[in-house]
């Protein structure tokens, strides 16, 4: 089964991020035969920034994105949104690649479900 995950909010501020990867993480654990694809759109590419100093009382956006890569997760961060955010040419999270519309439109294609945060 193929999962897409797409994350449309900023890491902190809303937990919207953070319960789509604890899904993300929970279906890797307990059904390691899942394929877990994510793509962060609008706020969310902020997602893909390393080096997160984490706001007081709050998870980490990196750490979970990392270990949801290090299983076989596949993770794109839309061009557009992060151009538009001045992030584009930065550094991301290793393993995270920028995408585009044309990426996501076949991940859905691809994928059996498809969840939106």
């Amino acid at each position: 089964m193929r999962v897409l995950f797409i994350i449309n909010d900023a890491p902190y501020g809303s937990e919207k991020a953070y319960n789509a990867l604890r899904m993300a993480m929970t279906l890797q654990k307990q059904h390691p035969d899942v394929e877990i694809s994510i793509f962060l759109l609008a706020d969310a590419v902020i997602c893909a920034l390393p080096n997160q100093t984490t706001p007081q009382g709050y998870y980490n956006i990196e750490r979970m994105l990392r270990a949801v890569i290090s299983k076989g997760g596949r993770v794109k961060a839309c061009g557009t949104c992060s151009e538009a955010r001045g992030i584009k040419g930065l550094p991301l999270i290793e393993g995270v690649e920028i995408g585009t519309m044309a990426d996501l439109a076949q991940w859905t294609v691809e994928a059996d479900k498809v969840l939106v945060f």
